[in-house]
């Protein structure tokens, strides 16, 4: 079964990782259990020069598994075929998650809540395209879809709630 994937796309400064912040524990109160991606635009490496894990990885070793009895971390390179968001949601175990959240991915085909703040550079209709579900907003817009109020987590958790018993 593929788990439901939504993005949470927005202008860079608009409060993404803000709202995911306060967003996944309304959701985890209404029994949801959410995984995520998270976009960079970044060169990014969770794993610290020096360390044997990095020494390894660096030495060829892929992919390279990082455990500890409190978590574990895949670490893959993918210089010549970047994995695709499709491919990274199918690596989270479906028996444990309800949806998989991505933050950013603005140009995926994949249901999205766009984020719009005032006095953020770029434009509102700029993130907008068929797969916009709704729009959270701290202004009034005129928009074709639900418009939620950024301000107010708890109501963005029941509009997925109930997005999610649709789909």
């Amino acid at each position: 079964m593929e788990l439901p994937l939504l993005a949470i796309t927005a202008w860079s400064g608009t409060g993404k990782t803000t709202l995911l912040q306060q967003l996944i524990p309304q959701l985890q109160m209404r029994g949801i259990r959410a995984g995520l991606i998270k976009h960079s635009h970044h060169q990014m490496d969770i794993d610290t020069p020096g360390k044997d894990s990095y020494v390894l990885r660096k030495a060829g070793a892929n992919p390279v598994i990082v455990a500890s009895d409190k978590r574990w971390a895949l670490m893959c390179e993918t210089p010549d075929e970047p994995a695709t968001l499709h491919y990274l949601a199918a690596q989270m175990d479906n028996r444990s998650l309800d949806i998989v959240l991505a933050e950013g991915f603005k140009d995926e085909k994949i249901a999205k809540i766009a984020l719009w703040r005032q006095g953020v550079a770029g434009k509102v209709e700029a993130l907008l395209d068929e797969y916009v579900i709704a729009v959270a907003s701290d202004e009034a817009l005129a928009v074709d879809v639900p418009l939620l109020d950024l301000n107010q987590p708890g109501k963005i958790a029941d509009f997925i709630t109930e997005w999610l018993n649709r789909i």
